[in-house]
């Protein structure tokens, strides 16, 4: 199972979760596990169609995966696949 960190913004649909083990071959698939365990999250993290929404950055192992596969980029047990939200605002 790869671990997914989850940011402070996003543990109160998590169940207050910081890290959950999520089963899944590539980051799509862990994703998907995850909006399943977590149904709050899907809004925040995927489009209507599935695509992970454009205000939301996910890192495998520390590399963006919109550079490596996006969501079809593989995972592996050893792996961590970190969530974070785009934060705006400003004066």
């Amino acid at each position: 199972m790869s671990k997914v960190r989850i940011p402070p913004v996003l543990r109160a649909q998590a169940e207050g979760n910081k890290q959950i083990d999520v089963d899944g071959s590539t980051v799509g698939d862990v994703l998907a596990g995850l909006v399943e365990r977590f149904p709050g999250l899907r809004e925040q993290l995927l489009g209507a169609d599935g695509s992970l929404n454009r205000f939301v950055n996910v890192y495998l192992n520390d590399q963006d995966i919109r550079y490596l596969g996006e969501l079809a980029t593989p995972v592996s047990a050893s792996d961590t696949v970190v969530i974070l939200p785009a934060m705006a605002g400003g004066v």
